[in-house]
């Protein structure tokens, strides 16, 4: 038999054990578990996340820059803090080494030959727990011809999660026919994070976002949206992150670059670099040019 340690001593009787307030917005009263895994999608030392948005074929098939995910795209994951995509791509392409944290699309349905807003729940979250991934995504279409079936699908998707302390981040998709302004963005924003949404992914407005993230009490990520101009994608992230944004998830305007690596160093530079656009861009074309030879 072992010899039985001694009693310990050292109680420190006169130093107070400290409790710290979760870091990450509208977080705190979560479990560990959920805490966990929202530290893992936004890094603690700055409450800020890249996340490298790859799950556009799930409704629209090989998209221009994700025909082939394994050659394109898996060279980005790297400098990216998180990955978010479909479990068909996550089980055949990404390889089970990669220790990035994972956000997994939970919703799916109609693809672009129909309407966008008829989607459902499509995955099962004991998937999720197979997958190991750290939060689930689901498309929310306010003010869409299916807006309250795709509601109750985000709060059944937030109460599955709750579950098993994995978080859901509520997607605000925006129809064809809805103004893209602050005034909307405040209200499919805050019926988010109202009915559940552990974050939000929504589009950059130039006039009015911070009213969007102070009035949304749980942390905001901005979509990189359509292809643009590199130094117009980057000022879009800085812009983003100075009016309250606590990260970004970017696709097209990553993976759609001239040079996707460089872009992928630009705007990770900017949401955890704290630099400004101008020397983004900077990095950008250094790197692209190296790649080129020029």
């Amino acid at each position: 038999m072992p010899e039985a340690d001694k009693e310990g001593k050292s109680y420190y009787v006169d130093v107070p054990q400290k409790g710290k307030l979760f870091f990450l917005k509208g977080s705190s009263e979560l479990d560990w578990g959920m805490k966990n895994r929202l530290a893992r999608i936004f890094n603690p030392r700055d409450g800020r996340t890249v996340m490298l948005a790859i799950d556009h074929g799930y409704f629209q098939g090989p998209t221009s820059g994700l025909e082939r995910i394994d050659v394109s795209i898996m060279p980005l994951v790297p400098d990216a803090d998180v990955v978010m995509c479909t479990r068909g791509i996550l089980r055949t392409i990404v390889p089970p080494s990669v220790t990035k944290p994972v956000v997994i699309r939970a919703s799916g349905g109609p693809s672009i030959l129909k309407e966008l807003s008829d989607e459902q729940i499509a995955m099962d979250m004991e998937d999720c727990i197979r997958l190991g991934v750290c939060a689930t995504a689901i498309q929310v279409f306010i003010g869409g011809q299916f807006e309250s079936r795709s509601v109750v699908n985000m709060t059944r998707l937030v109460d599955a999660g709750l579950r098993y302390g994995i978080p859901t981040m509520a997607v605000t998709a925006v129809g064809r026919e809805l103004e893209r302004n602050a005034k909307y963005f405040r209200l499919a924003t805050r019926i988010c994070a109202e009915l559940g949404a552990h974050y939000v992914k929504t589009y950059y407005v130039e006039e009015g976002f911070d009213t969007v993230t102070a009035a949304c009490p749980v942390p905001i990520v901005i979509a990189g949206g359509k292809k643009r101009p590199e130094l117009d994608a980057l000022k879009m992230a800085y812009n983003a992150i100075d009016q309250g944004a606590a990260g970004v998830d970017m696709g097209r305007n990553i993976f759609q670059s001239d040079s996707p690596v460089g872009m992928m160093k630009a705007v990770r530079a900017i949401v955890h670099g704290k630099e400004k656009p101008d020397k983004a861009y900077d990095l950008y074309q250094t790197i692209k040019n190296k790649k080129t030879g020029n």
